[in-house]
């Protein structure tokens, strides 16, 4: 592609077992390209922790983009679960989806971004969802996985503490997935002093947590966020009493 002037790219690899960095993406696609002169790009490397030749930082990677056709750049890596994911890209970032992303994050603001997925295996402290709503404000779709406790401890779900926290608010939000996260995520969108969802209508969540959550659905200070979900996925079958679709009364 001698004569190509203009290049978007996103993409996701699985099979390598050494990150996708600066000089590789010169060598591999740049240098066929002499005429290239605006490049956009997400590049999205995932490697089994096993597989992988060498342990580097975020700032390693990004070391390693020295061509000024890339002007500005982020990387955001992450260890966990077994495997690291690094995503490289151009800013600002122009993609409506970023994936796999844990507590650690660039502070820029994600204006594209419009479904999110997070994944670590440290808690995901009430800060963090700040951030995210700070970072991501156009976010419509959260998927949240993280089966560890946050370091409040989640039995005091009546505590005054919350009012030591800011309510988050996701003003666009309209799907929660909770299904693979720890009760304590459940609490946290969930509890109104805690978040403000004015717009959810599908919430993905296993049911015992949300029974538990919602004191078997009688509880006042998690109804709000609950009262414009019009889809409740669970994953089970069951026979909804008439206490959820009061508490539900979209559903």
């Amino acid at each position: 592609m001698s004569n190509l002037e203009e290049l978007t790219l996103n993409i996701t690899n699985e099979e390598r077992n050494t990150f996708m960095d600066g000089t590789q993406l010169d060598n591999e696609i740049i240098v066929h390209m002499p005429r290239l002169s605006k490049f956009t790009f997400h590049i999205c490397t995932k490697i089994e922790l096993h597989h992988l030749v060498n342990y580097l930082s975020s700032d390693d990677i990004q070391r390693t983009f020295t061509n000024t056709r890339y002007q500005q750049m982020g990387c955001i890596l992450s260890y966990t679960a077994g495997r690291a994911i690094c995503h490289v890209f151009s800013l600002p970032y122009m993609f409506d989806r970023l994936n796999y992303i844990g507590n650690n994050f660039l502070p820029i603001v994600f204006t594209h971004v419009r479904r999110l997925t997070v994944h670590d295996k440290v808690p995901f402290q009430h800060e963090f969802f700040v951030r995210i709503a700070r970072f991501f404000p156009l976010l419509k779709v959260f998927h949240v996985l993280n089966f560890q406790s946050q370091k409040v401890v989640s039995d005091k779900r009546n505590s005054t503490d919350n009012e030591l926290f800011s309510i988050v608010e996701y003003p666009h939000l309209v799907t929660l997935s909770l299904f693979l996260s720890h009760i304590d995520y459940v609490e946290q969108f969930l509890n109104e002093t805690k978040t403000h969802l004015p717009c959810l209508t599908t919430l993905e969540v296993n049911y015992d947590r949300l029974t538990i959550v919602t004191e078997n659905f009688t509880r006042n200070i998690t109804r709000l966020n609950c009262a414009k979900v019009e889809q409740l996925c669970i994953r089970t079958i069951i026979v909804h009493s008439k206490d959820v679709y009061e508490y539900f009364p979209l559903l």
